[in-house]
């Protein structure tokens, strides 16, 4: 999945064939990087809603994807990356349940749950950049 010498791997979404695409490539990381069958579902998941979203919210957008290694344990990271309208509201955005309208209501509060770290950047009018990890146990 990784690109010459593990460098990180740049995916556009732009649509539903995006986001099919999007997570195909984190199921192959995934395995790559040894996750348990549960800690895959997990990834996949919150990797579709996030892919999902970039569509929805902020218009397309991408995903870059790689295998890494921090102190001792491996992972994988998605950095979600879209120039929508931003979120106005991060801590509405993240509260269990909550959806703008038309989702599962999974939601960045439930991705954010599937995985080991996320971190949600954002500035209204310039677009949303999440990354998430979920590390091997």
């Amino acid at each position: 999945m990784n690109g010459p010498s593990g460098t990180p791997e740049v995916l556009e979404i732009t649509g539903n064939a995006g986001v099919v695409q999007a997570r195909q490539r984190v199921r192959a990381l995934a395995q790559e990087c040894r996750l348990s069958l549960v800690e895959q579902t997990k990834l996949i998941t919150a990797a579709s809603e996030l892919a999902r979203n970039t569509v929805v919210h902020g218009g397309g957008g991408s995903m870059t994807a790689a295998l890494v290694e921090e102190r001792g344990r491996r992972g994988v990271r998605l950095i979600f990356t879209d120039h929508g309208p931003g979120i106005p509201d991060v801590d509405l955005a993240l509260t269990d349940g909550w959806t703008s309208g038309g989702g599962m209501g999974l939601g960045l509060s439930g991705s954010r749950r599937l995985v080991d770290d996320f971190v949600l950047d954002t500035t209204v009018g310039q677009g949303t950049t999440i990354t998430i990890t979920k590390w091997a146990r």
